[in-house]
């Protein structure tokens, strides 16, 4: 595992900051209000999120999960901030009466199940880390966020955003900021941060076409489909298949994601563009995992986790980087003139990044 080079530690959270700065600065308090609360949630658990990690208080998992089933708890912070919060659910408890609960505890199994059938991972580390998740975060929380620790779920606004459970893909994506911290552990900056949350984005959308059991042609792959509230102009957070096209509304703007490299966004927002340039390694997984066609995760998701995990990646990598190594990694796994390696090399160069 590579070091992140005393860059910021992990806390990464699945509402990009762009968007909720636009709520804030909305005239309707009942939709600026909430944003702006969240923002500086966020803010404060950055900040603790730093302290922790550099003075060593973390606290180690106690157990590890049992060879070929998760280890998951549920907690309830009762619209408070103190986490983890009241425990409300053990692993193997049967379903209570609260669906947000259960939600999470199913996205939690569904995460752990395609990690460990799809590719022999076990849990998040490889190791049997016990997933540990908290609902109910705050009041009108709009996010949901992974702390390096532990996955953290608000109830959103009910105006713009709906419960953050409601998307299996979110929590899929959250809990794989998790396996990249403890494998690649990309930067969270510019192009290794984008490619840090396209991981999220292909994983998320991967575990939710694996619970489905749905075909690279079936699948919508939409990030957070379902999360947004009725009067909203969308249909997600962002779009694989599209990028640019996830929402586009009166409150919220237009989506700003790229699908290509000519109109990469040169920011010093957002970590340097990590949640808008991330639509351009998402569109290249796209186009790989549809052109080979059946499951997605049986090609083209693995040729992306032999990356991941395979120790080649550098914690700074940039896309060309990613590019050359998933065309390595599809020609070692699948043969030099495989269509695998046809498909890689074609994707990448339809969303104008190099191998060659």
């Amino acid at each position: 595992m590579t070091t992140n080079g005393g860059f910021e530690p992990v806390f990464c959270t699945v509402v990009p900051p762009h968007v909720l700065d636009k709520l804030a600065r909305n005239d309707d308090p009942a939709l600026s209000g909430p944003a702006q609360r969240t923002l500086m949630r966020d803010s404060e658990l950055r900040g603790r999120r730093r302290v922790t990690t550099e003075f060593g208080l973390a606290a180690a998992p106690t157990a590890k999960a049992p060879s070929e089933q998760p280890l998951r708890t549920i907690y309830d912070a009762e619209h408070k901030t103190d986490l983890p919060g009241t425990k409300v659910r053990a692993e193997g408890t049967d379903p209570g009466q609260d669906a947000t609960v259960n939600r999470a505890y199913s996205g939690l199994g569904a995460t752990f199940e395609l990690y460990l059938k799809a590719y022999q991972r076990h849990s998040i580390d490889g190791d049997g880390l016990p997933l540990d998740a908290t609902v109910h975060f705050d009041e009108n929380y709009n996010n949901a966020f992974w702390n390096g620790e532990q996955m953290v779920f608000g109830d959103g606004d009910g105006e713009i955003f709906l419960d953050f459970t409601i998307p299996i893909d979110v929590i899929g994506h959250e809990l794989t900021h998790g396996v990249t911290q403890h494998t690649a552990n990309l930067t969270y900056y510019g192009q290794p941060g984008a490619l840090n949350e396209s991981m999220s984005d292909v994983f998320g959308s991967l575990i939710k076409q694996y619970t489905l059991g749905q075909t690279a042609a079936e699948a919508d792959w939409l990030i957070g489909a379902g999360l947004l509230a009725p009067s909203v102009s969308g249909k997600a957070l962002r779009s694989m298949k599209e990028p640019g096209s996830a929402y586009d509304d009166d409150v919220l703007g237009k989506d700003p994601q790229p699908a290509t490299m000519d109109d990469y966004v040169r920011t010093g927002r957002d970590n340097g563009g990590v949640h808008i340039n991330s639509g351009i390694p998402n569109h290249a997984f796209f186009l790989a995992a549809t052109a080979l066609g059946g499951y997605a995760w049986e090609k083209a998701g693995q040729i992306w986790y032999d990356v991941l995990t395979g120790g080649e990646l550098s914690d700074r990598a940039f896309f060309t980087d990613f590019a050359k190594l998933t065309a390595a990694a599809a020609k070692a796994r699948f043969g030099e003139g495989g269509e695998e390696l046809q498909a890689v090399e074609k994707a990448w160069e339809q969303v104008g990044v190099q191998i060659l």
